[in-house]
């Protein structure tokens, strides 16, 4: 069995998005538009980050790739097909084609690493017990994990949690892998494997990679593209090249502490009107 990823189309990006928008209600009847109006193109191959502060709509927009979202408007392409417009059955298996890493695992505690990534394989009973058996050992082989494979998930680290979630997503043999905030619960050293792992599986298969981060050493140690959002757009985007690291690593560094302190300037007005209204409310209640 290749390790490869499933062929790929000819032309045009692996990924686009075209005018997507997603807006959720909330409990006090408001309206949160978390994605407005991004349109973007992922070329094949390439390792695409988003990043942004929390409530930058970043983690809405990936789940907008595979549908576990689904847009209000707007069109998602993957390989050339327009996700929006499948049935269910067609959405299910194209689903295979693109392969979900989250932040916090998601295995099943009750099977051990080699069930866990065998579950995708399973799941849709179109492979036979050896073509499983071999395809679960290449993928654990390939995060560094093939001595682990009747290990249940309690014995592991995070890290190693995480690779067996990178596994069990590349069984299928997606052409894309969305990972959604995949090192925010590991510490720093663990990050830089992890990384690692992800970039050489990158490289040795030439899966596409969509990684959500707010950590700028994500994006120096592993993506070649990226994209800045806010408030539910894409206001910046760029290469990361071996040319121009410093300066616009730099660039986005400063972009984001400005995210961030905008962030909190923002939550001290609301919080300081808040305060102001309850001020007032009081002062009507004792007159």
């Amino acid at each position: 069995m290749s390790l490869s990823s499933r062929d790929t189309v000819a032309d045009g990006p692996v990924i686009r998005l075209d005018a997507v928008q997603k807006s959720f209600s909330l409990p006090n009847g408001e309206v949160f538009d978390a994605v407005r109006s991004v349109s973007l193109d992922i070329a094949q191959g390439d390792v695409f980050g988003l990043i942004g502060t929390s409530g930058a709509g970043k983690s809405t927009l990936l789940r907008l790739i595979n549908l576990l979202e689904r847009p209000d408007a707007g069109r998602v392409l993957v390989g050339g097909r327009d996700l929006t417009q499948l049935s269910r059955s067609e959405l299910r298996d194209m689903r295979q084609n693109i392969g979900m890493v989250f932040q916090q695992f998601n295995l099943l505690q009750n099977a051990s690493v080699f069930d866990n990534v065998a579950f995708a394989l399973k799941i849709h009973g179109k492979h036979s017990r050896n073509e499983i058996d071999a395809r679960v050992r290449e993928c654990l082989a390939l995060v560094g994990l093939a001595e682990k494979i009747d290990t249940y998930p309690a014995q592991l680290s995070g890290g190693q949690k995480q690779r067996v979630a990178i596994a069990r997503a590349l069984a299928p043999r997606p052409q894309v892998l969305l990972c959604d905030e995949p090192t925010s619960a590991l510490d720093t050293e663990t990050t830089r494997a992890l990384l690692q792992t992800l970039r050489d599986i990158n490289e040795k298969i030439g899966v596409t990679i969509v990684i959500v981060t707010h950590e700028l050493s994500v994006v120096e140690l592993l993506c070649r593209q990226v994209a800045i959002m806010e408030h539910g757009r894409v206001v910046e985007r760029f290469a990361v090249d071996s040319a121009s690291d410093a300066p616009r690593l730099s660039a986005l560094g400063r972009e984001l502490d400005a995210l961030v302190r905008r962030r909190e300037r923002d939550e001290r007005e609301a919080q300081e009107a808040q305060d102001a209204g309850a001020a007032r409310a009081a002062e009507v209640n004792y007159v």
